[in-house]
């Protein structure tokens, strides 16, 4: 049921029940960080492999020391710069945090999201939540309520209305070897901006066996529909012949002899509204009875590399 009641939600998780909520980046599936019980239920729910970590969202930075241990310097700095927001920090964890949300590694990850929804709820709370996104593993996150209910209709019995998710994209995920930052993956700030906070970033975000954390799986975020993301769209688009395509565009339409279905991300060509809008856009090209989606790849910079790499886990390369 999509509401407002955060008091409902409330007491939904201090019965250990699972509910949605939004976040600046997308809808999370969320529960009790301490609970075993409400865990077992979001990876259930969403079918995730328990080798696939979850985050950890707090309050404040203040509340870091309860979930986390240990903490650099470091991450004090990204932790000042950009809290409350889209990053997660991948640090030692306290030893009461349960190992099905760390996936038995010895690290967990948090961040304090910037949402008023959100917010208000784990002022109420005297735990954190865990929350991935509040979708069916693999497939396209959900940044509005109405997404959520589409996937789970009445499997949920709270899914707390936010509106439409500010970022629209999943936090930007950092860690750290020898207290060198690590990014593990691309998301809503761009990895020049924490570059400009704590210098050079080394880049691993891929790991199928044992990933240090959420979102380095190389198949993710995907569509139903067969996708494809190429720098040649036209071309790409003139070897499906007679079959149904829709087209995901950056700045502009293209001139075609045909009817295809177009969506263009941002006509001024601004990335922080094309990555806002993107799993927006999939959803509708997703439910639009296409047989083939074609993603136009992306300018690699800034949050162009986030979209890529989005773009990248959900389609085949052409």
């Amino acid at each position: 049921m999509i509401t407002t009641d955060i008091t409902k939600a409330v007491q939904s998780l201090l019965n250990d029940e699972i509910i949605a909520v939004p976040t600046e980046t997308v809808y999370g599936l969320a529960g009790n960080a301490y609970s075993e019980s409400a865990i077992k239920k979001i990876f259930k729910l969403k079918n995730r492999p328990l080798y696939n970590p979850l985050i950890v969202h707090i309050k404040s930075t203040s509340f870091l020391p309860e979930v986390a241990r240990e903490i650099p310097e470091i991450a004090f700095k990204l932790a000042d710069t950009f809290w409350p927001g889209p990053l997660t920090l991948i640090l030692k964890r306290q030893a009461h945090i349960p190992n099905l949300i760390t996936a038995g590694q010895e690290t967990v990850a948090v961040r304090v999201p910037n949402h008023p929804v959100i917010s208000a709820l784990l002022s109420q709370l005297d735990f954190p939540l865990a929350a991935p996104s509040a979708n069916p593993f693999g497939s396209i996150s959900p940044t509005s309520a109405a997404h959520v209910f589409n996937y789970f209709e009445d499997e949920l019995g709270v899914i707390l209305e936010g509106g439409v998710c500010e970022r629209g994209i999943e936090s930007t995920i950092i860690g750290f070897e020898d207290e060198q930052p690590v990014l593990y993956r691309h998301g809503s700030i761009a990895v020049e901006e924490i570059e400009q906070v704590v210098g050079k970033v080394v880049v691993n975000i891929h790991n199928d066996n044992k990933p240090s954390s959420p979102g380095m799986l190389s198949r993710h975020y995907a569509p139903m529909t067969q996708t494809y993301l190429t720098t040649d769209v036209l071309g790409l688009l003139e070897s499906f012949g007679d079959k149904k395509v829709g087209l995901l565009l950056f700045q502009d339409k293209l001139v075609t002899d045909s009817d295809t279905l177009q969506v263009v991300l941002s006509e001024v060509g601004d990335l922080q509204e094309a990555a806002k809008k993107l799993y927006a856009a999939l959803h509708y090209l997703d439910e639009s009875h296409l047989d083939v989606i074609i993603a136009e790849r992306f300018p690699n910079e800034g949050l162009g590399k986030t979209v890529n790499d989005r773009l990248e886990r959900a389609t085949k390369r052409k």
